[in-house]
Order: C-alpha cells, then structure tokens, then sequence
C-alpha cells in the first residue's frame, strides 16, 4: 500500500517547547510540510527551564546553530553539572558532574576499583577522578579537546543555562526563516471531525479556523488539545514527588558565574540558582502541605545572590504525565505531556526527545495505530525512569529536621528504583536499561553522594593487586588535576568567545 503523506503540521502554543518543535521540524522535514504555529502575545509562558543537559549539544548541531553566536543571543552560561547542597545530611554538598569517571584500567568498570580502595583508606574523594566535578568546582570552563590523545581533557561534557525567553525567540527567528508560518491568536476551542475524533481544526478568537492533519500540543500545564479536547487523562506521581509549586525570581549576579546549577534543599524543598551573563535565575519549588506560599517566597528571597529583579511568580504544578502522550492525530511536547521537577534539568531535553520520537515515527494520513502505540510506550518509559532518578534524590536523604524529608525517607518508592538501589547496595553495580537516559556514572554519583551504603564491590576487582590499584588511581587523579591547572576559568572563556550584549 502506498503511504499517503501529510501535507499540513499546526504547532499549538509556542514558549520554548512550540519554537523547538517549529524550528526541528522546519529543519529535519526539508520544507516539504506546511507548518503554521498559533500562539497569543496575551498567554504566558512558564518559561523556568534556563537549565540543560548534553544532548541539547545534538539539538543544536542538527540545526546548524552556531555555539558562540547561541551563547551570546541567550545570554548564556556553559554547565558542567549540578551541585547538590544538603541533600543527605545538612551541611554536605556533591556534585552529579557530566562525562566519565576515571580511566578504563582493566577487567571491571573504574568504579568498582575505586570501591574496593575505599573501603581500605586508600581512595581519594570520588570526585576527584571527575574532570567536570573538578573544573566545576575551580569554576574553570573550556570545550573538550580531541587533539590531545589519552587526556582526560577529551572527556569534558557540558550543557548550558540560557533564558528561555531569549532562547524562544532565537529558535522563532531561525524557524520562520525556514518557513514556519506565525498565527497570532488566542484559541478558543478545537473541533474535530465525524468519525474517528481527530481535530481537524483550532478556531481563534477572531473566528479563523486554522485546519490540519497533525496538530502538536505545546500549549503547557492546559494541554489545550490532548486533555481539554482528547480527554487524555493523566497519570498522578504526586504520592513518589509531593512538591507541587514553585515560586520563580530573577536576580542581580554578584559573583563569578559558575559553571553548574546549585539545587539547595530547605526544609520543605529546595532552590535552584542557574547563573547568567546578565542575571541569576532563581526558584524555591515546594510542598504547600508544608509550608505556605508566603513562607516558601520569604526562604526564596532570604537565599539569593543579589538583589531581586521581580516579584516571584508562583507556578502550581502537578508530578506527573499524560497517559498518552499521542492520542488520535495529537502528539503532545513539553509540559502539554507531563511535568517532573527540574532537579536534573530533563524538562527542555523532554521536548528535544518528544521532537526526536516524532520524526521516528512520523506518521502518513492512516496514523497508523502500532506507531502511535511504540511512541507512547518509548515515551512512558523515558518519564518513569527520569521519575525514578528525581525519586532517588528524595528518598536517600537523612535529614532529620523536618517531617517533609522524613516522609520523602520513609516513602514507598516504585518497583523499578527499588531493585536499581537493592542491585547498588549488593554490589556497587548500576544496570543500565534499554539506553535509559541516565547513565551509570550519573547513578553512581548520586548514590555515593547521599550516602548510599553498599555490601560489596566487583569480586573480579580482586584480580588486581592493591598496589597497582593506587598507583592508578593516583596517575587519574593527579592527571586530571594537573588538566584543570591550565584550564581558563568560566568567565574568562565566555570574555573571549561569546560575551552578549550588556542588557
């Protein structure tokens, strides 16, 4: 049977998750679609997701943008991690770094060596064999150098911070360039034809039907299409992530930026600091159960850099995903399919995977039902294993000072991260499933950083003598040291290669 292709594409809502998807789209499909994107100047957007993980690097190569001029239009900063304060015990800090840990020695995994050292006083702080944690902490900053063999230099992994205002309208521009069609209008409701249920057309307050064949919902929280029209349904992770606000601030910088995020627990949640060429980025998000918004915005405040730039903006949200994320001719991107706490700052790589998802299985007129049905299980199972990894965060504290962490302590917790923290607590080992989106290292540097307890190491690890172990560690350690000497800090780098205009 031959395929009978779409001819047209409605982007609904636009923010970051709209102009992402309008700008991939009009890039990957060749211009051989007509694309309209329908957005009100009178809607808000939420607009918090100023943090990312590597794969955005991915995101931006397929699209030809160039990192300096991305950098200086965002107002960007570069992110070699996130640094976690008080997160196991009040007072300790960690870092879960980007990129390897170590260097391949032998049979096992760096790790496990590093495991049977330390349980003899003869291993070093597991950062310290972390390029990225180290050059984080010495706030040094530059790309990885594949010219130089055998260096740790080639391992270093990064992200950015960027506004994500700034960064909505410089996807806009390269998109409508491209031939992205902007329809300024507030939606009124959607209508969908006889049948089959698939929306067929968005109607605006001014009474123009916009019409199309695939429509992708990027509408926010409202999920215009896929729940107030599709009746979707969601699913409810509120019992595994009670926090449902946040409270969202600017602020003056004051200091050096620094080349991570900081998430620093409070009593009843925590504070993200994302560091800008012109502001700071700041937000407390929360369990109204336990504190009131008046009290979780006088914490925010009592705990900035500089001087607040705005009043916060309080953001109520629910944990939790579409239990669909495609229905009928609706595919849904960004907070339109669910929402997880941005603790790892998976929510703007949610929609480059959900972009990535729908041109693997870009559908012809017949939809057919075993595509949509692979999307849907592909994107289920991206959402559970992030939520299982935001929910290790939770779970392993040790905080004793309020009921808010003792019941995140004491709380059941799902299957699947059950048997991930019983396989660590055996023998140090993380399995990796089905190329989930984090990796071992990333496990391991959030079980070792709250205080995972483990039984055992790799008894293969064994194979080696412990002489030969330390001096191996050693050479790792005082290798990567020596790397982040010569390295140029994070605000010299950014002086140099993509300083933006002073705003």
């Amino acid at each position: 049977m031959n395929t009978e292709p779409l001819k047209d594409i409605v982007i609904v809502g636009g923010g970051t998750a709209g102009w992402m998807t309008a700008a991939a789209l009009s890039t990957m499909l060749n211009g051989r679609y007509n694309i309209r994107l329908v957005e009100s100047d009178e809607i808000g957007i939420v607009g918090v997701g100023e943090a990312t993980i590597p794969m955005i690097q991915r995101f931006n190569r397929v699209l030809g943008i160039d990192e300096h001029e991305f950098m200086r239009e965002t107002q960007g900063s570069f992110k070699l991690g996130v640094e976690f304060v008080n997160w196991g015990k009040l007072g300790e800090r960690y870092m879960h770094g980007f990129g390897r840990l170590g260097q391949d020695l032998a049979t096992v995994p760096f790790d496990q060596y590093w495991q049977k050292m330390r349980r003899i006083g003869k291993a070093a702080p597991l950062e310290e064999y972390s390029i990225s944690r180290m050059a984080a902490k010495a706030n040094k900053f530059m790309p990885a150098r594949h010219d130089v063999p055998n260096s740790p230099l080639r391992d270093i992994a990064y992200a950015y911070h960027f506004d994500a205002s700034l960064y909505a309208r410089y996807l806009r521009k390269l998109a409508e360039a491209r031939g992205v069609i902007r329809i300024e209008g507030k939606i009124t409701r959607a209508t969908q034809r006889e049948g089959d249920g698939h929306i067929d057309a968005v109607v605006l307050e001014s009474g123009q039907r916009v019409e199309g064949e695939l429509f992708i919902d990027c509408s926010g929280f409202r999920g215009l299409l896929i729940e107030q029209t599709l009746h979707t349904g969601y699913e409810d992770w509120s019992g595994w992530l009670p926090a449902d606000r946040a409270l969202a601030v600017p602020c003056e910088s004051v200091a050096a930026m620094t080349p991570y995020t900081r998430a620093t627990a409070h009593q009843s949640g925590w504070q993200w600091r994302i560091p800008l060429q012109h502001r700071t980025g700041n937000g407390h998000v929360y369990c109204s159960r336990f504190i009131s918004d008046d009290e979780a915005a006088s914490t925010l405040l009592a705990n900035l850099d500089g001087k607040a730039l705005a009043e916060p903006r309080l953001i109520k949200f629910q944990t939790g995903m579409r239990k669909q994320a495609w229905n009928r001719n609706v595919v849904a991107v960004g907070l339109a399919g669910g929402f997880l706490e941005p603790i790892e700052s998976t929510s703007i790589h949610l929609i480059q995977s959900t972009i990535q998802r729908l041109v693997d299985f870009f559908p012809d007129r017949r939809f057919s039902e075993v595509d949509r049905d692979e999307f849907n299980r592909q994107s289920r199972f991206e959402y559970e294993r992030i939520r299982d990894f935001i929910v290790l965060h939770y779970k392993l504290n040790q905080r004793s000072d309020s009921s808010y962490w003792t019941e995140c302590a004491n709380m059941a917790i799902p299957e699947t991260l059950q048997r991930k923290m019983d396989m660590y607590r055996s023998h140090g080992r993380v399995v990796r499933v089905d190329n989930e989106l984090f990796s071992e290292v990333g496990w391991i540097q959030v079980l070792e950083g709250q205080n995972m307890p483990i039984d055992g190491y790799h008894p293969l690890a064994d194979t080696q003598s412990e002489a030969d172990i330390a001096d191996y560690l050693e050479s790792v350690r005082s290798v990567i040291a020596q790397c982040v000497k010569v390295m140029p800090t994070h605000d010299e780098y950014i002086a140099k290669m993509c300083p933006a205009k002073k705003m």
